[in-house]
């Protein structure tokens, strides 16, 4: 079992509890908190350590490297006119994947800021659905929505970092038609594998990027672009879970967590393993679980 250990700031713990909200489980002794996801256990010590344990512990960890300083970006990148992108859904077993990719221009920026455009980790789902309408009617952008059918489909051929990674090609690609003949300054990808991985991961793809890419963890703290298009991708993957739960007549927990095992065990017990398919992504450690609760009953 692999095992990653970060130093971690105050602050950077903080966000990571509000983060894994959802998946958090009983502390280890001494710990601030632990949580658990499909890919890994998440222990968070007083010391600021944090120690990430599982099959994709890498993985996982990656996303908290303390933020690479700005200056790893080109000078006042903060107001190039650029393409953000981010995902959300990926560690939540109910609920589809969803990718957007959204164009903030140098003159929309403050306008943005003046919305009430920020960090989505500090705004609530709330504010976010309020947002969602006023940034789709001013901003270019694409999303792209993976359904736990479709996902379940094309898991077995891809693991989820080369599915973001195509995902993310395809939403910026696509983005970067519908703005032409404007050619952004550059792309901003909020970070879940190193630049090179991406570009490896997308190699054989049809359409790629024309501007300059550059990868950052937390890039919504770096560019409005990337906080843009978190906020579409949240709101999105929110009201396909709601989609979702009214097909099935039963409200779906986002995350990974033991509340999702219990109502996915309930779905198998009352409509069976194909009406879990058709709302959950089968290959998390979740569906094996929810099986032996179902067998109990």
């Amino acid at each position: 079992m692999a095992s990653i250990t970060l130093t971690c700031s105050e602050q950077t713990i903080t966000e990571m509890k509000q983060w894994y909200t959802n998946v958090l489980i009983s502390p280890a002794p001494h710990s601030l908190f632990t949580a658990k996801t499909e890919y890994a256990r998440i222990t968070a010590y007083k010391s600021g350590k944090v120690v990430f344990q599982g099959p994709q512990a890498e993985q996982e960890a990656s996303h908290w490297h303390e933020s690479t300083p700005s200056s790893s970006l080109p000078k006042n990148f903060q107001k190039w006119s650029i393409i953000g992108s981010d995902e959300v859904g990926n560690g939540s077993y109910f609920g589809p994947l969803v990718v957007a990719a959204a164009y903030v221009d140098t003159t929309h920026i403050d306008f943005m800021k003046k919305l009430g455009v920020k960090d989505s980790k500090q705004l609530t789902d709330k504010k976010m659905k309020e947002l969602a309408p006023k940034i789709k009617t001013s901003i270019p952008h694409q999303l792209l929505v993976v359904s736990p059918k479709k996902y379940n489909e094309v898991q077995p051929r891809y693991n989820a970092t080369t599915m973001k990674s195509v995902l993310h090609n395809q939403a910026i690609s696509l983005l970067e038609e519908k703005i032409t003949p404007i050619v952004p300054e550059a792309i901003l990808i909020d970070e879940f594998a190193p630049k090179d991985r991406f570009l490896m991961d997308t190699v054989h793809e049809s359409k790629h990027p024309k501007a300059p890419i550059y990868t950052i963890t937390k890039g919504e703290q770096h560019h409005i672009a990337v906080a843009t298009a978190s906020i579409l991708a949240r709101v999105t993957f929110l009201e396909q879970l709601e989609s979702l739960s009214e097909s099935i007549h039963l409200t779906l927990p986002s995350g990974a967590g033991s509340n999702v095992d219990k109502v996915a065990s309930y779905i198998v017990n009352r409509y069976g393993i194909d009406a879990l398919k058709s709302v959950a992504k089968f290959h998390f450690s979740n569906t094996q679980k929810a099986i032996q609760l179902a067998h109990k009953k």
